[in-house]
């Protein structure tokens, strides 16, 4: 995939917590995906794409960092818990 170089500039500071400028590269681009996908710019699979990572290994970043992979509106909810009680009930006879 081809690449652009930014240069950015990090506080000294911030290098004190040990991370290497291969680090901080993995980690902006990381920052940058997730924003994208929280945005709802990019899919999961164009996300872990970006990453050069499986889309399963994405979601568990995704569930590492406490972003949730599905966001459904309070009518979305509901209908999804009526179709699994809905599903109990047909399993259940």
């Amino acid at each position: 995939m081809p690449e652009s170089t930014f240069e950015i500039q990090v506080p000294e500071s911030l290098l004190r917590f040990g991370y290497d400028q291969a680090e901080i590269q993995r980690r902006v681009t990381e920052w940058l995906v997730l924003s994208l996908f929280t945005e709802e710019r990019i899919s999961s699979g164009k996300a872990a794409k970006l990453l050069n990572i499986s889309r399963v290994e994405f979601l568990a970043l995704l569930r590492g960092y406490g972003i949730s992979f599905v966001d459904y509106t309070p009518d979305e909810l509901a209908e999804e818990f009526a179709a699994v009680e809905a599903l109990k009930v047909k399993i259940a006879k």
